[in-house]
């Protein structure tokens, strides 16, 4: 390859798509630079199970062919894919060898509008065995984040998060089950978008963890998120307006009961809720309620979800961790206690807090604490793994079972060096509304847009 004094690791992807469509550069010039930068640093963070260097290449140069190449939304953008999502001549690996699923056939519905947009997939992502838990490891590697290589980068979309923290992709896919987009994207200090039911198309495993489970994307910048968002929902992009005045529910109460925000997570809602009021919105403390049923619900349809997930699978293979969430399950569904009719009442529950209220947006912490270590937590009991998974992200769940959308958006820095975060949930169809809320924090507060360090290969991009 030659030598370039320059490169585009660390653009955004709609800088990047734009220089493709203009012919600034090109898609396979811009791929190379980040599958240059995958082999220099993915050993540090662990985000990609599988790069598909030859493929991305050829396909990237496919791009640069297309005549249409000036109507690609994302002409030429790298993206990372998480490993639980079918791409054609991949195995599916949902986590670890034990789970994984033989060479696709073909692509994901999500990872098609990808590619017909013009993003060039450059690698799976890694995540938790069956996307079960909010940390990322497995026997052969541990996922590492990128701001503190001692933290996890949560889960179950852990490696998609690492990935784009470090730059390695300037968006990735990912998919949330109890907060499976939301949570690594607070660890990693970056933007994350959960759309609400039927937004996106899902087919996520066996059932979607019975609705629960949603294909989103993760971004350094909410104009990103937007863009990839669009794509994934079969929608011509827009220009992102601000929303007018609104009604901002604040609530610091964590769904768990026992479970409270430290003195970081607290700070950092304070200080978006200053940004909020800056911009002439209204916030009042309010707390959803949360009753005392709703955890065992969830839990119930999370274990219930899992074992039919498994289903097919070699349970001994599995790890113990994982096989005692199966067993969970399967006592869970023989005894009736998975219902649709929880899930509607819910939903229900929550529309009319919204509208008794005349709430349009509800923001919480992102997190309660900081992210836990980064370890082999699969090698580590069941026990163990729930108590940490609750102890440190218990807000994203309840609006999973509410089919709710949630966004994730950094707000500076915790006093340990992490990201601190908050999370906007609204009713059905506030995807737009959320991300145009999220633009008027970030452009009041700009966020770092990547872990500090990286990416290491972008000092003389462009």
């Amino acid at each position: 390859m030659l030598h370039r004094s320059t490169t585009w690791v660390g653009a955004t992807a709609r800088e990047i798509a734009r220089a493709v469509r203009r012919g600034d550069t090109s898609a396979t010039a811009v791929v190379a630079d980040h599958l240059d930068s995958i082999r220099a640093y993915d050993r540090i963070v662990g985000a990609f199970r599988e790069v598909r260097a030859a493929e991305a290449i050829a396909e990237a140069e496919m791009v640069d062919e297309q005549p249409g190449l000036g109507n690609l939304t994302l002409a030429g953008v790298p993206v990372a894919v998480k490993e639980n999502t079918p791409v054609t001549g991949l195995a599916t690996w949902n986590g670890s060898a034990a789970a994984r699923s033989p060479v696709a056939e073909h692509d994901h519905e999500v990872v098609r509008r990808l590619r017909g947009a013009g993003a060039v997939v450059v690698g799976v992502t890694r995540m938790p065995e069956l996307g079960i838990w909010a940390t990322t490891d497995d026997d052969g590697a541990i996922t590492r984040n990128p701001w503190r290589t001692d933290r996890t980068p949560g889960g179950s979309s852990g490696g998609s998060a690492a990935a784009v923290a470090s730059g390695l992709v300037p968006i990735a896919h990912g998919n949330d089950g109890l907060g499976s987009i939301r949570i690594p994207a607070a660890c990693c200090g970056i933007v994350g978008l959960k759309p609400g039911r039927g937004v996106v198309p899902a087919d996520i495993g066996a059932n979607d963890w019975y609705g629960l489970t949603e294909n989103g994307i993760l971004a350094t910048t909410v104009a990103d998120a937007h863009l990839g968002f669009s794509v994934l929902s079969g929608r011509t992009p827009q220009a992102l307006t601000p929303p007018g005045t609104l009604r901002v529910a604040v609530s610091l109460r964590s769904p768990v009961t026992g479970v409270f925000p430290d003195a970081d997570a607290r700070k950092g809602l304070s200080d978006a809720v200053r940004l909020l009021l800056a911009h002439g919105h209204g916030a009042v403390r309010a707390d959803p309620v949360y009753p005392p049923a709703l955890a065992a619900r969830v839990l119930a349809t999370w274990f219930g979800a899992t074992s039919l997930d498994a289903a097919d699978l070699d349970r001994a293979a599995l790890q113990p961790r994982t096989r005692r969430h199966v067993a969970l399950g399967e006592e869970a569904l023989r005894r009736g206690l998975v219902r649709d009719a929880d899930r509607a009442a819910w939903r229900e529950r929550c529309r009319n807090w919204f509208n008794d209220g005349g709430f349009d947006v509800l923001i919480t912490p992102a997190l309660a604490t900081a992210p836990p270590a980064a370890q082999h937590w699969s090698a580590r009991s069941w026990a163990a793994n729930m108590l940490v998974n609750t102890r440190y992200a218990p807000y994203e769940a309840p609006w999973n079972f509410a089919g709710f959308p949630g966004l994730v958006i950094p707000v500076g820095v915790r006093g340990d060096g992490l990201p601190a975060a908050v999370q906007l949930v609204g009713p059905p169809g506030a995807e737009l509304l959320l991300l145009g809320l999220a633009g008027q924090i970030e452009q009041a507060a700009p966020w770092r847009r990547h872990a500090p360090g990286w990416p290491r290969m972008a000092a003389q991009r462009r």
